[in-house]
């Protein structure tokens, strides 16, 4: 057996360096391998020592139309030794042998779990749950939305993320005049579901007529664009990543793929171009393109931090609680801690490591974003690129209260209110002072609410049953000097009327303290609202 996949190996290998010698623009078995290095998300750097994070003991979750094959239970993964599967389900029971076995799910699972030492995923040692939700003729949210549920419920409801390389055409809805307002079933599942079993859904980015656009508008998840390599870095948007405001395509108009009003979608761009994937018999598939194989990397990540978190936390390390579990924590860290701006080397890019752009070549400082306190997200890029090790060392920093000064890199869970049960805005004084030219990163995430009908009040979803939209709180934040008192006199903030996520990427216009303020600006629903923080400055010597 050993021999058998020894030679399978070869043969791979052989195989990616007769393409070179063919003379192939990029070699795609090595360009491939990009993705998890530091041109990539950099998750060799967190993977090895000191960190060691390989998703240890952490449930991440997977739901497509197929599903990955489990050895054991289905024939062609009698030699598949790369990609072990947890457990597999079809809908809301377990899976029958060789049965919705699809490719397309068995390589999105190897970005995740692969434990090849060629072909490796993010977190190789990481509980893959996948339920397969089979195809429908005329729309299948209600059994995408089991499906999605039932693989939330697994590992003792306790599945960190989910990922959605798939999704529903909006010519399938059976709302007349169906829209992106998020309000189809399957997005109003994803976002009940993020609450009830705090799990992070992490979706496919819009692509390709026609697309895949329920459940890209959803609130309380992130969508993830498709970046390619430009010189062995993972750094541009897709040509064919539709983003929040795709172009007309096909004489197709923009309306039936966008979200309606200004909301946009991308949370974050992650390499989704010239990807190496295995296929459910173990064997190396052909080169991946799509959001498809982008989400993975951002699911994967989340095992990767929770595994740091957990170990704090049984460590019982100060800073650190429970909170560093909520899936709002998990988006509020690795949205701030992505990649915009190649720092220089003087930090006052807070020493990041690449300038993610547009398909236009137009970076996030060119960006509507970084210019309109009312647009947190570019439309394309989101906050910017994922990455790995900088997303440790945000998340690593710890948890901080606004009871007290907080240190330049954190994060926190909380919340704002209306009533005596929480205060109406909260302060983060920094206690360091900042450098006057440096860029302060600040983001801010929660959740919408909605509802599930529960006709049978068993606390489940059922097929048949639907779900009630309660509306988003609006929530803002703020940049401010420490000594100030009135948000008329900030420096700057992030004031979205309809979006679930802040984000400031600002300039520092003077040496000195600074403060940061989360405000619970309007009430749609309830009295007193969660939020996860994050915050990363650079402070003077």
């Amino acid at each position: 057996m050993a021999e058998r996949r020894l030679a399978r190996r070869l043969r791979w290998v052989m195989a990616g360096l007769a393409t070179s010698l063919l003379g192939t623009p990029a070699i795609a078995y090595i360009a491939s391998m990009t993705s998890m290095e530091a041109g990539g998300i950099d998750a060799r750097r967190v993977q090895s020592e000191p960190y060691n994070l390989m998703g240890r003991k952490i449930a991440i979750g997977q739901v497509e139309i197929g599903r990955p094959a489990l050895f054991g239970l289905d024939k062609t993964a009698a030699n598949n030794f790369a990609v072990r599967v947890r457990q597999v389900f079809f809908r809301d029971g377990v899976a029958r042998p060789n049965d919705t076995v699809d490719p397309h799910a068995a390589s999105v699972a190897s970005v995740m779990v692969s434990n090849d030492k060629l072909v490796q995923g993010v977190a190789p040692e990481a509980k893959l749950y996948a339920a397969a939700a089979g195809f429908e003729r005329r729309g299948g949210q209600p059994q995408e939305c089991l499906a999605s549920q039932t693989v939330a419920l697994q590992n003792g409801d306790d599945v960190r993320a989910i990922n959605f390389s798939f999704g529903e055409s909006l010519a399938q809805d059976p709302r007349p005049n169906a829209r992106l307002d998020g309000n189809a079933l399957l997005t109003q599942c994803i976002d009940w579901s993020a609450n009830q079993h705090n799990v992070l859904y992490v979706i496919a980015g819009n692509q390709g007529e026609g697309g895949i656009p329920i459940p890209t508008d959803n609130f309380n998840g992130m969508i993830v664009s498709n970046s390619i390599a430009v010189n062995g870095v993972y750094r541009k948007v897709s040509f064919f990543d539709l983003g929040s405001e795709p172009p007309p395509i096909y004489g197709r108009a923009r309306e039936p793929e966008t979200n309606v009003g200004p909301r946009r979608s991308v949370s974050l761009m992650a390499p989704g171009t010239n990807i190496q994937t295995i296929n459910p018999d173990g064997s190396l598939s052909n080169p991946a393109t799509g959001t498809s194989f982008a989400a993975p990397h951002v699911t994967a990540m989340v095992a990767l931090l929770q595994e740091y978190g957990d170990r704090q936390i049984r460590e019982q390390q100060p800073n650190w609680s429970l909170d560093a579990r909520r899936h709002e924590v998990m988006k509020a860290v690795m949205m701030n801690a992505a990649d915009k701006i190649q720092d220089r080397g003087d930090g006052l890019m807070l020493g990041m490591t690449r300038t993610a752009v547009n398909k236009q070549n137009r970076d996030w400082l060119s960006s509507d974003a970084y210019t309109d306190e009312a647009k947190p997200l570019d439309a394309d890029m989101g906050t910017g690129h994922l990455h790995a090790y900088r997303s440790l060392i945000q998340f690593g920093s710890g948890q901080f209260s606004p009871d007290a000064p907080v240190p330049p890199v954190g994060w926190d869970y909380r919340t704002v209110g209306t009533g005596r049960d929480a205060p109406a805005y909260r302060d983060y004084v920094l206690e360091r002072p900042l450098v006057a030219g440096s860029h302060v990163a600040i983001t801010l995430a929660w959740n919408r609410v909605v509802e599930l009908k529960d006709t049978n009040r068993n606390g489940l979803y059922d097929i048949g049953e639907t779900f009630e939209d309660k509306g988003l709180n609006n929530l803002d934040v703020y940049l401010m000097r420490a000594e100030d008192e009135r948000e008329g006199d900030r420096i700057w903030s992030s004031v979205s009327a309809v979006d679930s996520v802040e984000h400031i990427f600002h300039p520092v216009p003077a040496t000195g303290r600074y403060k940061i303020r989360v405000v619970y600006r309007d009430r749609v629903n309830t009295p007193t609202q969660a939020y996860a923080l994050a915050w990363w400055t650079a402070p003077a010597e």
